[in-house]
């Protein structure tokens, strides 16, 4: 859900900035990008050494870095963040966010934060149940900008009670259900398939494919970030799942068949991209095939059409896309696919096309849906090309 998100990690002085060593180390754990900001205060915590090297991005402390002459721009920051946390949030500095106060670094790119804001404050229990405080909260939130509440227990000072800064492993969950709870495909079961399958002709060689699987995986990855519950079949590939998918590897089309007819009635969309084989061979020797004669002839025989197959079994409620990689006449048999197997919409990948194909990491595509209308797209990455699969599918009713 956080991967590849740029997240700006503001720090206050408090005793609680060890803690944000941790956040950052979970937040590039997640796959974020993040970017620390301290105050002149929190410098007296924890050193800026140890917040660059957890987070691979120098640290930020003042407009204006003597030593490198170096001046950061913080309306450049407030718009590169897709998330701002304040983490901890002293007392202090949630009242100069609450009265828009624009005396350091950090504050300045609070103003100009185009993103959410969330802030976990950490205080002693006298000033966290002061009216002021509980007032300047209740402003910061009145803007749109997120409490993480703190916890109870025992504070620095000896007493015990509220103002224990969340836990770093509670303010990663608590960020990645609140935006869970936005996103448009939460509560949707996602079935996608990638890769190629291999056929076995002896217990050494197969039948294949160039298929590398990227594309499944984009598209795999897009439907996980837009909140869906997401099942991966993939065949051979060396791609790895970035996030949290319940991934399931198979061989050969039978196999895949097995799975995908084992998942598909519980799946609200299916984005079925994998390279499946056409045939197989109708034997497979049970030892290496000796290379003696000139020739060699395989018998093979079609293997079962898994699109068409969950095509006859798709209920209304459910949405299916298919893939047509063409060599010739491709708008054609791209449509009659859509049609034959009962598709939602058809995503038409050309082999004549510069930039698309097996084993890029670009592709060009046009889909077509049941009303046979053309949508177009320029070569892009296949993590655009998947986000574009799925707007469209976005657009339909069902959902």
């Amino acid at each position: 859900m956080l991967s590849n998100k740029n997240i700006i990690l503001g720090v206050c002085g408090s005793i609680a900035a060890y803690k944000s060593a941790m956040l950052v180390r979970l937040l590039i754990k997640a796959g974020a990008n993040v970017k620390v900001i301290l105050t002149a205060d929190a410098s007296n915590f924890i050193t800026p050494l140890t917040l660059a090297t957890l987070s691979k991005n120098p640290v930020y402390t003042q407009y204006f870095e003597a030593e490198t002459g170096v001046w950061s721009n913080h309306v450049e920051l407030g718009l590169w963040a897709d998330y701002m946390i304040i983490a901890p949030a002293s007392a202090n500095t949630i009242g100069k966010m609450a009265n828009g106060l624009c005396d350091n670094l950090l504050t300045a790119v609070y103003l100009s934060a185009k993103c959410p804001v969330y802030f976990a404050p950490a205080m002693d229990l006298d000033m966290w149940k002061h009216e002021s405080t509980q007032e300047n909260i209740d402003r910061l939130k009145s803007f749109g900008n997120t409490l993480i509440s703190p916890n109870s227990g025992e504070l620095a000072s000896g007493l015990v009670g509220e103002g224990r800064m969340a836990e770093p492993e509670e303010i990663i969950e608590f960020l990645v259900a609140t935006i869970k709870r936005g996103l448009p495909l939460l509560g949707k079961k996602a079935l996608v398939t990638a890769g190629p399958t291999y056929e076995a002709i002896d217990p050494v060689r197969f039948i294949g494919n160039h298929s590398s699987g990227k594309m499944g995986f984009a598209i795999a990855e897009s439907l996980y970030e837009l909140g869906a519950d997401v099942t991966l079949i993939t065949g051979p590939t060396a791609e790895k799942t970035k996030t949290n998918l319940n991934r399931i590897d198979v061989t050969s089309a039978a196999e895949m068949l097995n799975v995908c007819t084992a998942h598909f009635s519980a799946s609200d969309i299916t984005i079925m991209s994998a390279a499946v084989a056409d045939y197989t061979p109708v034997t497979v020797a049970e030892q290496k095939i000796k290379k003696k004669e000139d020739s060699f002839n395989i018998e093979l025989k079609k293997t079962v059409d898994i699109l068409a197959s969950l095509g006859k079994q798709k209920t209304t409620a459910q949405i299916l896309v298919g893939f047509a990689l063409e060599t010739n006449q491709e708008e054609m048999y791209a449509k009659e696919k859509l049609e034959k197997k009962n598709l939602d919409l058809v995503v038409l990948n050309s082999l004549n096309d510069d930039g698309a194909g097996f084993k890029t990491d670009t592709n060009k595509i046009t889909i077509f849906n049941r009303r046979l209308d053309k949508i177009s797209f320029t070569v892009k990455s296949k993590k655009e090309v998947a986000m574009d699969i799925c707007k469209e599918v976005l657009k339909l009713a069902v959902l």
